[in-house]
């Protein structure tokens, strides 16, 4: 089935490519990132709702948590450098 996820901290090219190649490593199939809507959003195939947990944890390691999720002050710093370096390498890669 397909999901659809609305994330934060999506600025750019290099944050997609980072988002795709992980979802790619872990397995995801058909994983598309659209920039050009706010919030950013994520669609992939998910087999089940353990996947669909897998791939919500992965983009939230990667800075990129789910846009309705709440987040304390701390919690958003931290998220977004970790967004910020996952964007930097994206833009290398």
């Amino acid at each position: 089935m397909t999901a659809v996820f609305e994330v934060a901290n999506v600025r750019c090219g290099g944050c997609a490519n980072t988002i795709t190649k992980a979802l790619k490593d872990a397995g995801f199939t058909e994983i598309s990132v659209d920039l050009s809507c706010e919030p950013r959003k994520v669609t992939l195939n998910v087999e089940d709702e353990a996947q669909s947990a897998q791939a919500k944890a992965i983009l939230r390691s990667l800075g990129y948590p789910l846009s309705n999720e709440e987040r304390g002050f701390g919690e958003e710093t931290v998220l977004k450098a970790k967004s910020f370096v996952s964007c930097a390498v994206g833009k290398i890669n």
